[in-house]
């Protein structure tokens, strides 16, 4: 399995919540006291992955560590030469995650996962792995965030209707988090 093989017609799914290693562990380390709402995600994916490699229709995957989402979403689309075009309202992101990344100014898409996987399925599959993973215990938040088409970059569509390029990120938000 590489992250080089989406195609147009594929979709995105995110196993989980986004950003919570990352501003979990940042709040520790600056002592801003978010921890205690928000815990790190990290966690061995192997099972999960095992589960939805079952099911068929996996075509790619990245990890989302540095960089967070935007770099994974953005080194997919770089390797598969695609546009992949993800919708806000779907990324999974707690209240709790929001409001720390407003707070801070960080941008949860760039920020750290420990414990989540992006990965592209084949259309017909999408709604039986995203089954799949729900039904794991690391999959429970997952959701389809996107969908795969020609053309280069990555895009979202935003809650407001418009749409914006998600750029690959420019180091480390938050530098050297573990």
């Amino acid at each position: 399995l590489t992250d080089s093989n989406l195609a147009p017609g594929d979709v995105i799914i995110i196993s989980g919540r986004i950003a919570e290693h990352g501003i979990a562990l940042l709040s520790f380390r600056e002592g801003y006291g978010f921890e205690s709402k928000i815990k790190s995600d990290v966690a061995p994916l192997n099972d999960l992955m095992d589960t939805i490699l079952r099911e068929g229709g996996v075509v790619s995957a990245k990890d989302p560590t540095r960089g967070g989402i935007a770099n994974a979403l953005n080194e997919l689309s770089e390797k598969s030469e695609v546009m992949i075009e993800v919708w806000e309202e779907k990324i999974p992101i707690s209240d709790a995650v929001r409001s720390a990344c407003e707070m801070l100014g960080l941008d949860p898409l760039e920020i750290g996962n420990e414990g989540k996987v992006v990965v592209g399925v084949v259309k017909e599959k999408a709604e039986d792995i995203l089954d799949a993973m729900k039904r794991h215990p690391l999959g429970k938040d997952a959701e389809i965030v996107g969908e795969v088409k020609g053309g280069r970059g990555v895009f979202m569509e935003t809650v407001v209707g418009g749409r914006r390029r998600i750029p690959k990120p420019i180091g480390d938000p938050i530098p050297r988090i573990c």
